[in-house]
């Protein structure tokens, strides 16, 4: 495995990340202050920017008006975007958008890629994806109590979702549903494409995450799908693949997480490096001169530079061996970095003393949004379980 940025997208890693700096950053108080649905006009200005520089969609194929990385390449790009909460949104590489469009590009019909999987691609709508429920454990999706019974040419939709990520604004969601409720575990959802302007189709509330319920993209719902009638060519793919779909879904949106968190340590790490060396403890000492803090230094710099190469060796198995043989990377990665990056911003927090609690600087966002990084896509303790079996099976 070569460890050097491909030659082909070298240039472009350096163009986002004085995008990423010179026009991301400088909008992230007054986003983040006001509120994402609340700053629309600013962020359609600055995704305007980004298409304007050919830079639009890193993950999305040529065909619908990306630039088709791979999975390695925009792991690369990704770990740019992450060092903004702005990032992925302004390149249109925004989860659950991302995934719901290579769910749409592999699976939807003509018809539905004309009318949800084009104008998605450019940015002109949002979608959500809607799979959580409030009564089953989101580790384990065979048990969803949600039903699509078909009656006719339509799908009858009756469910409760929650942490339906981004539902606020979006013009449509996929949704896990029970099509199959006699059959194999694995076998009796569907993924089904529902219109939220669908009569029946009710978002509750935001959830508030810590306190901040969020807006737009940056917020996560609770919905009721209650007799909600769609037609059965909105089902993405086969009945009853819904599982193997999302399957597909999470291997390759595992390794934009993780990138993406890497991303969100190398703008804590510098946060911290240029807050220690500047914050006196004395008339002529710093706080990096203390040997707790440069210990942390240290060690952070070796767990940030761990994890990158874990997630870049497992993004380049799938790419040329394939998921099923990346399968133990992609749950080592997932509650590794995880972890990685909640310890870089608590120790960030802790160096910047009183600061670091404040929303004076990006600490305190990162703080209270990134915690779920252990809970969505699988907690931690399963991953570690299914892994440590699959070891352990090797050696029986």
């Amino acid at each position: 495995m070569d460890f050097d940025p491909p030659d082909a997208v070298r240039p472009l890693l350096d163009r986002i990340e004085r995008f990423i700096a010179d026009v991301v950053m400088p909008a992230e108080t007054a986003v983040m202050t006001n509120g994402f649905a609340e700053s629309d006009a600013t962020l359609r200005e600055l995704r305007a920017q980004c298409k304007a520089a050919g830079m639009w969609g890193p993950q999305i194929p040529h065909e619908l008006g990306g630039l088709g990385l791979g999975l390695v390449e925009h792991g690369l790009v990704s770990e740019r975007l992450g060092r903004s909460p702005l990032g992925h949104y302004v390149f249109g590489a925004q989860a659950p958008d991302a995934g719901n469009i290579e769910v749409l590009h592999k699976y939807g019909t003509a018809a539905q890629k004309a009318r949800w999987l084009e104008p998605l691609a450019r940015g002109e709508i949002r979608s959500c994806f809607s799979m959580t429920e409030p009564e089953n454990p989101g580790s384990n999706p065979t048990l969803l109590s949600c039903r699509a019974a078909r009656s006719g040419d339509e799908y009858i939709v009756d469910g409760h979702k929650w942490f339906t990520s981004s539902a606020d604004g979006a013009a449509f969601a996929i949704v896990m549903a029970v099509t199959n409720p006699d059959a194999s575990p694995h076998s009796r959802a569907s993924m089904i494409i529902v219109p939220t302007d669908a009569p029946g189709y009710e978002l509750t509330r935001n959830i508030k995450i810590m306190g901040d319920a969020g807006s737009g993209w940056a917020s996560h719902a609770e919905i009721w799908y209650r007799n909600v009638h769609v037609p059965v060519d909105n089902r993405l793919g086969p009945e009853g693949a819904g599982f193997l779909i999302a399957q597909e879904r999470l291997g390759p949106g595992r390794i934009h997480h993780c990138m993406r968190w890497i991303g969100v340590c190398e703008r804590v790490f510098d946060t911290m490096c240029r807050h220690i060396t500047h914050r006196k403890i004395d008339d002529e000492k710093t706080l990096a001169t203390r040997q707790i803090a440069q210990a942390w230094i240290a060690e952070c710099r070796a767990d940030i530079e761990a994890a990158r190469l874990m997630v870049l060796h497992t993004a380049w198995t799938i790419e040329k061996k394939g998921f099923s043989v990346a399968r133990d990377n992609v749950s080592l990665i997932k509650f590794f970095v995880a972890n990685i990056m909640q310890q870089v911003i608590d120790r960030a927090v802790q160096l910047h003393g009183a600061l670091g609690i404040t929303s004076d600087t990006v600490l305190g966002f990162y703080y209270v949004h990134e915690r779920g990084a252990r809970i969505y896509d699988g907690p931690d303790e399963v991953h570690k379980m299914a892994v440590a079996k699959r070891i352990l099976a090797r050696y029986a």
